[in-house]
């Protein structure tokens, strides 16, 4: 027992304390303070400070590199947007000369067919009375004073539109009556997808940016009530009560909706047979994109089209999954 209590207070040996002292009488601090030394110490700093110098020098040499690789990507990415642009051009220009060819050369009932079969599939523009949507996230969403609070980017992850929202918006519309839509003047057909890719949303691979203008061609009136009433409705007002996403909606006497890029109209008949029935007279109701998927959770992959999941979870459960995906 006295040995523990001896190491408790005696915890440094007499041995070194004796040695300490001796030390302290002749003054030696144990530090070098000879001429080498301080030469050895000259040498180093100036090492340190070549090095720093050369990583500097290179740094400063390769920075011009790096902004023209960078002025070429932006130059590829202009050039590419541009040469886009006039192939959208072109397919307009001979879809209206195929328009004109099948004028003249489809008998009457035939061309009915192919008109009402553009409109189903979003061939052709349309035009006619609808609801216009806007959806766009929370204000402050973008974290744009520049605060590293992680609270406050939670707040705005929270307060941004998800892929799933549009979703829902869009499937919501067309179960209450929309025989045309259009998020961002991208035109919805049945093999359209909304998707997420990182923060952004693609629409048909093509990103889109918010606010996002939706508009749906339908009976206005009866369309907005069935919307409104519907789960797909509540959902929208408890997006805005709970995480302040921002919604207008309102009835239009006239939207003009452009033709999908990338369709092309295709019909078949078995050989030697009796031609396929007409649809019908008047455009059918249009149903979701793809069927319904159950989703594992609002951060798993969304389903591939813009149908909502059966599963789909409620602005209540929104709030920790939000929060989980982060």
């Amino acid at each position: 027992m006295s040995l523990l209590v001896d190491m408790m207070t005696n915890s440094l040996d007499a041995g070194y304390a004796e040695a300490t002292a001796r030390r302290a009488v002749r003054g030696d601090t144990g530090m070098n303070k000879g001429p080498l030394a301080r030469v050895l110490a000259v040498v180093g700093v100036a090492l340190i400070a070549m090095i720093l110098m050369v990583a500097a020098m290179k740094v400063h040499a390769a920075a011009p590199q790096a902004e023209r690789e960078r002025h070429q990507l932006v130059d590829r990415i202009h050039s590419d947007e541009a040469e886009v642009d006039s192939l959208t051009a072109t397919v307009e220009r001979l879809r209206d000369e195929v328009d004109a060819i099948q004028e003249v050369s489809l008998p009457k009932g035939a061309k009915d067919r192919v008109q009402l079969l553009a409109l189903l599939t979003g061939s052709d523009p349309v035009e006619g009375p609808g609801l216009k949507v806007i959806a766009d996230d929370a204000k402050g969403s973008d974290n744009s004073d520049g605060s590293t609070d992680p609270r406050q980017a939670e707040a705005a992850a929270n307060g941004r539109i998800l892929d799933r929202d549009l979703q829902r918006l869009v499937n919501g519309l067309w179960k209450a009556g929309a025989e045309a839509i259009s998020i961002n003047n991208q035109r919805l057909t049945a093999l359209s997808a909304i998707r997420a890719a990182g923060a952004s949303i693609l629409v048909d691979n093509r990103p889109l940016a918010p606010p996002y203008t939706i508009l749906a061609i339908g009976d206005a009136k009866p369309m907005q009530v069935e919307f409104m009433v519907g789960a797909d409705g509540r959902y929208l007002r408890q997006l805005q009560e709970n995480f302040g996403i921002r919604v207008n909606l309102s009835a239009q006497k006239k939207l003009k909706l452009p033709a999908a890029l990338g369709t092309s109209l295709r019909y078949a008949d078995v050989p030697g047979g009796v031609p396929t029935s007409p649809p019908p007279s008047a455009p059918a109701k249009q149903t979701p994109s793809t069927p319904p998927a159950t989703p594992s959770g609002r951060g798993g992959a969304p389903p591939s089209g813009s149908a909502p999941p059966t599963g789909s979870p409620t602005p209540s459960q929104k709030t920790s999954e939000r929060k989980g995906k982060q």
